[in-house]
């Protein structure tokens, strides 16, 4: 499961495994909708949080199987033929211990990464964490109004604060319309999307080559 979760990740995002299955299941001739489009996007946000947390609760199973390799080693090199000096087995097996903490920053970084694009996906895509509840959205334009109607007289006579208040405003509108809601969730979902096939593919390389390549 801690191997392939990065590849449930991906799958999450590809429309004709999960997405049309989930959401549209083919029941007979008829395709009943299960739930909809934003139940589903805040589905797959659970979906990814609760591996990320699985994946960092068995990082010292993870770490450990690396130490075990220094053992393993010892155990091939007894079934080689000829001599080994004690100063070349003692420089293989600190070596193992001295790349522990790339290894385990190999593990944590892409995890941590995931956690910190979802949470972005959920904040700025304006998703919501329910999965029966829509998401609020509160702009900025509204913000500002709500600040000026709690103004009191005296304030709103002050011309220099009025024009302070526009601009803030006029600024704040020329954003939303160029950072949506929708340009972030396109952008933080392939973002999500890449490192999780990265993440996969580089494990499945590792585990190639420490099966075969080591081997030979």
């Amino acid at each position: 499961m801690n191997f392939l979760s990065p590849l449930i990740m991906v799958l999450l995002w590809v429309k004709p495994i999960t997405k049309d299955y989930i959401v549209n299941p083919p029941l007979g001739k008829e395709n009943i909708a299960l739930m909809s489009e934003a139940t589903y996007d805040s589905l797959r946000l659970w979906i990814i949080i609760f591996l990320c947390v699985l994946r960092l609760a068995l990082i010292r199973q993870h770490l450990q199987a690396y130490l075990n390799l220094a053992q393993k080693s010892i155990e091939q090199m007894k079934k080689e033929a000829g001599r080994i000096s004690t100063k070349d087995l003692q420089k293989m097996v600190a070596r193992v211990f001295y790349y522990l903490c790339v290894i385990a920053l190999q593990y944590v970084a892409p995890v941590i990464m995931l956690l910190h694009t979802t949470l972005l996906l959920k904040t700025m895509g304006h998703h919501s964490w329910g999965l029966l509840s829509e998401s609020s959205y509160v702009s900025p334009k509204e913000i500002v109004e709500g600040f000026n109607s709690v103004q009191s007289p005296a304030l709103a006579d002050n011309e220099n604060q009025k024009l302070t208040v526009a601009q803030i405003t006029m600024a704040l509108d020329g954003l939303q319309n160029v950072f949506t809601p929708l340009l972030f969730r396109g952008l933080l979902s392939f973002l999500t999307w890449w490192i999780a096939a990265c993440l996969f593919s580089t494990s499945l390389f590792g585990l190639f080559y420490h099966q075969y390549l080591t081997i030979a």
